[in-house]
C-alpha cells in the first residue's frame, strides 16, 4: 500500500516532561514502521533515548508532509503560524487543557493515528490574520495569527480610542479596553471570554469583539472575511503605549496615530482530523453543554 505520509516532523511543548514521553514514544512507534521522523530542534535536545535529526521549525515545514504537535492548542497556535507557510499536514496530540485544536488523545493515540496514516482523515484549511502596524504610512511591524489579532493597551485596565474602519469605509469610534479581531477558530478562545459568538470553523468570517466598551452600544460584530480591518489609535492620547498581540504569543508595539490593518493571510494551515470528529461534540465536551434530552 502506497504511504499517505513519509516525512514526519514531530514538535512538542519545550520543558514539558509529560509531553517529552509522547513524543519519544510517537517517535519509537512511527520510526518502527518505517517512517521517517524529524524534531523540532528545542525539543529534540531534551530527548536522550532519540536518535534523530533536529531541525528548526520552518526547516520542519519545508521537508516534512505531516507535522504532529503535542502539547496544548498554545503550542498549536505557535506551530500554525510558521507551518500554515508550507503544504504540511498537522494534526495535534492534546498535552494541554482544552484542547479545542489538537485531537488525539496521549495515552492510545496509536490506534486513531494508525487510521490517518492510512489515508482515513479529514482535511479543513483555517485562514489566518495578517495584522500589520503603520506609521505615517510605513510599515513598522507585522505578524499572523490563527486565532485573534487584539489592539490594547500596553499597561493594564487602561482605557484607549480608537476608530474602526471596513473596506475603508468609516464604522464607529470606540473608547474601551482594546478590540479583538477572531478568526472562526479563535471565536472559541479569547472573543469568546470577552463576549463574542462563536463561529463554526468553515465560515469565511471574521468577529470584531470590543474589549469593556465604555457604551452600552459596544457590541461584537461579524463581518465578511475577506474584509479589511483598519483601527486607527487616537492621537489625541499622547504618547501612551499600545500593542497589537497575535494569538498571545507575539506582540507588535504601537503608538497613538497609527493604524492597525488586519486582514486575511494569504497562507492557510491545513488541519486534519480522524475520521468521525464532531465539532459540535467537541463544543459539548470542552465547553459543558448538555446532552441529548431524548
Amino acid at each position: 500500500m502506497t504511504k499517505t505520509f513519509h516525512t514526519i516532523g514531530l514538535i512538542g511543548k519545550p520543558n514539558h516532561e509529560g509531553a517529552n514521553q509522547t513524543i519519544e514514544l510517537l517517535y519509537h512507534w512511527l520510526t518502527g514502521q518505517g517512517y521517517e521522523v524529524l524534531l523540532e530542534q528545542r525539543v529534540g535536545k531534551q530527548l536522550e533515548d532519540v536518535e534523530a535529526q533536529n531541525l528548526p521549525l520552518n526547516e520542519l515545514g519545508e521537508r516534512c508532509d505531516l507535522a504532529i504537535v503535542v502539547g496544548g492548542d498554545g503550542n498549536m497556535l505557535g506551530a500554525a503560524r510558521v507551518l500554515s507557510r508550507y503544504d504540511v499536514a498537522v494534526i495535534g496530540v492534546n498535552r494541554g487543557n482544552l484542547g479545542f485544536l489538537t485531537d488525539l488523545p496521549p495515552d492510545g493515540f496509536e490506534s486513531p493515528l494508525s487510521k490517518v496514516l492510512d489515508g482515513e482523515f479529514d482535511t479543513e484549511h483555517r485562514f489566518l490574520l495578517q495584522a500589520e502596524v503603520y506609521r505615517h504610512g510605513e510599515l513598522k511591524a507585522s505578524n499572523s495569527a490563527v486565532n485573534e489579532a487584539v489592539l490594547h493597551p500596553g499597561r493594564v485596565a487602561n482605557m484607549i480610542e480608537f476608530e474602526v474602519y471596513i473596506d475603508g469605509q468609516f464604522m464607529y469610534s470606540q473608547r474601551a479596553d482594546g478590540m479583538i479581531a477572531s478568526t472562526p477558530t479563535g471565536s472559541t478562545a479569547y472573543a469568546l471570554s470577552a463576549g463574542g459568538a462563536i463561529l463554526t470553523p468553515n465560515l469565511n468570517a471574521l468577529i470584531l469583539v470590543p474589549m469593556f466598551p465604555h457604551s452600552l452600544s459596544g457590541r461584537p460584530i461579524v463581518v465578511d472575511g475577506n474584509s479589511e480591518v483598519k483601527l486607527i489609535a487616537s492621537p489625541e492620547m499622547g504618547d501612551r503605549p499600545l500593542e497589537v498581540s497575535c494569538d498571545g504569543h507575539v506582540t507588535l508595539a504601537a503608538l497613538p496615530g497609527d493604524e492597525i490593518i488586519i486582514r486575511k493571510a494569504d497562507h492557510a494551515l491545513r488541519l486534519i482530523h480522524p475520521k468521525g470528529r464532531n465539532y459540535f461534540e467537541v463544543l459539548r465536551s470542552k465547553l459543558g453543554w448538555g446532552s441529548k434530552l431524548f
